[in-house]
């Protein structure tokens, strides 16, 4: 198992591999963030806020900003998987409570994943190939799944290699949006106009629930810190490198796209970004487009299942789940079992879901999750550890707690059941799992 500085390999006995270096957990972050959610959030912003698209894109910056600086302290302080369920168990002790933000994390790693399964297998796909849907996404679940078993290195390699191409086609849309304005042919002025039927305020608080999903990046990371090495100088780097660029990239994206197409246009479009760059007039192939945004859902989903499947790790390590969970192939050193039910559970969601009431589920779940972890670490901080980590000011975690909590305000009443839905069968799990651990410890031994 790994010691307090997070520094030892897997021992022969368990644990897993620390194979990732900082330069790596950068592309893994960015990697999660730059993904599915900037290829059509554009659109929905605008639908909200008109033109002023950057304005909740700042909002939500400040609340990931606020969010990953408890995040990059309690991560380097308690450098294990399993993310905030673990934090609220070392600060509270409850261990339904634990189980609870636990499963909820788990729970938004496969909700994102199904919602990006559906998303994979409609438009995009369909304008290169002619297939139903529902067994594309379930081959398409299957393929990640193998690389998910391969290997956390395998499957970041892999996550590497589609950051790459993610960022091309959005710097393609930054240069062809730049291109337009020096031509003369763009609009600025349209970036001070608001939505004409919304409130300028309540469309920029909403907008900002769309904008703070594009930033989700932070969570799966804390999920994969058994796996960093060296995670004391590595996260803070790693973290707030991730966040910057993302933030700088979306900021362009959505300045570009506001010059080149009226806000009513690209609240209209399902692929907003494809629209931009057919109205640049560069001539580029709009497959050559749908290939690049098809990676990029690709490559979020992975990386939502290769976290999901972490969470369900870290939870039966703090036995609350069952040990099955726990176990690992012998020579990958990837939870295999935790990554089987995560892809099992992702399918039935992909199968039965909606693409809109699970994206926005997503953002509940997990803002709950940041409460609790923006709770634990004011209760942690007179914790002491042997190593050194990153320290955040208390008013940090104050600040992002009442910015979740005006975030969750905009959430609708549809979100909010599904999310105590999740809870409910939370609940019987945990009830289960303790019923289980009780009949093994009354066997003789």
């Amino acid at each position: 198992m790994a010691t307090d500085s997070g520094t030892t390999e897997a021992s022969t006995h368990g644990g897993l591999k620390r194979a990732i270096g900082a330069p790596l957990l950068f592309a893994f972050i960015v990697g999660d963030t730059l993904g599915a959610g900037i290829y059509t959030l554009v659109g929905t912003m605008a639908d909200d806020v008109g033109g002023v698209i950057w304005l909740p894109l700042l909002i939500a910056l400040v609340v990931a900003l606020l969010t990953a600086g408890t995040y990059a302290e309690l991560i380097t302080k308690y450098p294990h998987a399993g993310g905030a369920a673990r934090y609220v168990d070392r600060a509270f002790g409850i261990p339904y409570l634990s189980f609870l933000v636990g499963f909820l994390m788990m729970a938004s790693g496969i909700t994102t994943a199904a919602a990006l399964a559906n998303a994979f297998a409609g438009d995009y796909l369909s304008a290169l190939i002619d297939v139903p849907a529902a067994p594309a996404a379930v081959v398409f679940i299957i393929l990640l799944t193998l690389i998910n078993l391969r290997g956390v290195r395998e499957s970041l390699t892999a996550n590497l290699v589609a950051s790459v191409i993610e960022v091309t086609g959005l710097v393609l849309v930054i240069v062809l949006a730049a291109l337009v304005l020096g031509s003369g042919n763009g609009e600025p002025a349209r970036l001070l106009e608001f939505a004409p039927d919304v409130p300028p305020l309540e469309g920029a608080f909403a907008a900002s629930v769309v904008a703070f999903f594009s930033f989700l990046g932070f969570e799966a990371a804390a999920n994969m810190a058994e796996e960093v090495r060296d995670p004391s100088r590595a996260y803070p780097k790693a973290l707030f490198g991730a966040i910057g660029t993302a933030a700088v990239v979306y900021l362009l994206i959505a300045v570009g796209a506001v010059i080149v197409l009226p806000p009513t246009e690209l609240a209209q479009s399902t692929g907003p970004l494809l629209d931009v760059v057919n109205a640049s007039g560069a001539g580029i192939p709009p497959w050559l487009f749908s290939i690049i945004a098809l990676i990029a859902i690709a490559n979020g989903a992975l990386l939502f299942m290769v976290m999901a499947s972490r969470v369900g790790y870290g939870l039966a390590e703090a036995e609350l789940l069952p040990s099955a969970f726990a176990r690992v192939l012998p020579r990958r050193r990837t939870p295999w079992v935790s990554i089987i039910v995560v892809a099992g559970l992702t399918i039935v969601l992909t199968l039965f879901g909606d693409l809109a009431t699970l994206a926005e589920t997503t953002v509940l779940l997990l803002l709950l999750v940041f409460i609790s972890a923006n709770i634990s670490v004011l209760a942690l901080k007179k914790d002491r550890v042997e190593h050194s980590h990153f320290s955040a000011p208390r008013i940090v975690p104050i600040l992002a707690i009442i910015a979740s909590i005006v975030l969750l305000a905009q959430q609708s009443g549809v979100v909010w059941l599904g999310a105590l839905a999740y809870m409910v069968v939370g609940s019987v799990l945990f009830l289960i799992a303790r019923a289980g651990r009780r009949r093994e410890a009354r066997v003789p031994q």
